[in-house]
């Protein structure tokens, strides 16, 4: 529990109205995309960086653990409260400042939603790429403190690809900015990329330069089912080697194929086996050009079914098969541990292989869907904890698939982050020597250790 005398600060910061101490408050704010659940002492709304500092200054100076927060949509319990303390929530900031369209650049606050800002640009004519699956509740500042990702990043890359530049609270209280608005600059260290995927562990972030592209012309999607996992691998193989750069390249296993026409009855066809969702954006007659390439090129690979969409309600309709995931995976068991691992994309029949080995022998449901274009995959071990042991097999099956992504070449996390669910197995991938190197970072900003405490590393 905090001492009154730090609520009253807290209160004079913010205003009373912008601290909640309530139980029914907190427990907004107890969880996130996990299983797991923490309740705070308290939550602060800042409005501005001045409040920001002010409110770590304090917590620094008294040891009060403060746990940055934004929408909460995160899969791996990187903002939640474990232990108690103070929850800082960015919401309050949530101004697009300004874009600028001679120089191809936005500033924000870290507020505002990811989805708001892309209909912002595009408006304009301009286009911000990163699109993760949160992306009509998720905000900025939450996407570049956990370098979100998404289906668009096998052509346009990632958070960390668009952020320029940053305003930043340290845990001292100290405002800094970071980067700028040039396309070039190399003085001094780019802080700008170490606090990009740092999951809230180095500063607040209080605003956002980000660059910005040219809006496409026009896109073309393509459903396109094959009669093996290999087949569709390869056809992803294929492509790439080609030349062609598709916007996002999405696949699902049998398995996923199974739960969601087993639901919504979409009348997939039998020997349909897996499932690749491709979208190629740029000039229309480009576009036209490869959809009749990747066509003849994923041909000799099992194809059962090719659909091109011929205007966005179709496009829609055959993105429906992707969208309806989430909702039928429960339908096997209540409870999701959803692993967003990554191997290079010609190992992705290989992990693929190696996970359904994994499911026989552990006799538990896996499913595997995800951005096949950069090989990255979502793996949902599903479970019921009403069953004896369950969940102990989900773990050990667990550390098993991040093993086998490692050694294939991988990493266990592409965009989802460490956080508190995967701090236990980052000596896996982390030699001892990289682990102290990224201690020393934190320790050298946040001596207290006040920011965002027990996240990315593992306990000692």
């Amino acid at each position: 529990m905090l001492d009154r005398c730090i609520i009253n600060e807290l209160q004079n910061i913010v205003g009373p109205e912008n601290v909640a101490t309530e139980r029914q408050d907190l427990l907004c704010y107890s969880y996130d995309a996990t299983q797991m659940e923490f309740i705070p002492d308290a939550v602060v709304y800042p409005a501005d960086s001045e409040e920001v500092s002010r409110i770590l200054r304090l917590a620094n100076s008294e040891r009060i653990p403060v746990f940055p927060r934004g929408a909460g949509s995160g899969f791996t319990g990187g903002s939640l409260p474990r232990g108690g303390g103070v929850v800082l929530v960015t919401t309050r900031m949530d101004k697009i400042l300004r874009i600028d369209a001679d120089n191809l650049i936005a500033e924000v606050e870290p507020g505002v939603v990811t989805e708001d800002f892309q209909i912002a640009v595009e408006k304009i004519g301009l286009f911000y790429p990163p699109d993760p699956a949160s992306l009509k509740f998720s905000t900025l500042g939450g996407n570049v403190a956990e370098c979100a990702g998404g289906p668009r990043a096998v052509k346009y890359g990632v958070t960390k690809d668009y952020v320029m530049g940053l305003e930043l609270v340290l845990p001292t209280g100290e405002i800094i900015r970071t980067g700028g608005e040039t396309a070039k600059g190399v003085v001094g260290y780019d802080l700008t990329k170490l606090v990009c995927g740092s999951e809230g562990t180095l500063g607040v972030i209080t605003k956002i330069i980000f660059r910005l592209l040219p809006l496409p012309e026009a896109k073309k999607t393509i459903l396109a089912i094959f009669d093996s996992i290999d087949g569709a691998a390869y056809a992803v193989s294929a492509i790439i080697k080609a030349k062609v750069i598709p916007t996002t390249l999405e696949f699902m296993d049998h398995a996923t194929l199974q739960c969601v026409d087993r639901r919504f009855n979409l009348g997939l066809p039998e020997e349909g086996k897996a499932v690749l969702i491709i979208e190629v954006d740029g000039d229309k007659e480009l576009i036209e050009k490869q959809a009749g390439l990747i066509h003849g090129l994923i041909t000799p690979f099992g194809l059962v079914q090719f659909r091109v969409a011929r205007d966005a309600a179709e496009s829609e309709q055959l993105w429906k098969v992707r969208r309806l995931v989430s909702p039928s995976l429960r339908d096997i068991n209540p409870t999701k541990y959803n692993e967003d691992i990554v191997v290079p994309r010609s190992k992705v029949p290989d992990i693929i292989h190696h996970i359904e080995n994994i499911r026989k022998r552990y006799d538990i449901p896996i499913l595997n869907f995800g951005h096949a274009g950069d090989g990255n995959i979502h793996v949902n071990v599903m479970i019921d904890r009403d069953i004896p042991g369950m969940d102990e097999k989900a773990h050990e099956a667990i550390r098993e698939i991040f093993q086998t992504a490692i050694d294939l070449g991988g990493t266990m996390s592409g965009e989802h982050g460490i956080g508190l669910s995967k701090a236990p197995y980052i000596p896996l991938e982390l030699s001892p020597d990289q682990i102290n190197a990224m201690r020393a970072i934190k320790k050298a900003l946040d001596p207290n250790n006040i920011l965002n405490p027990g996240k990315i590393f593992p306990m000692e």
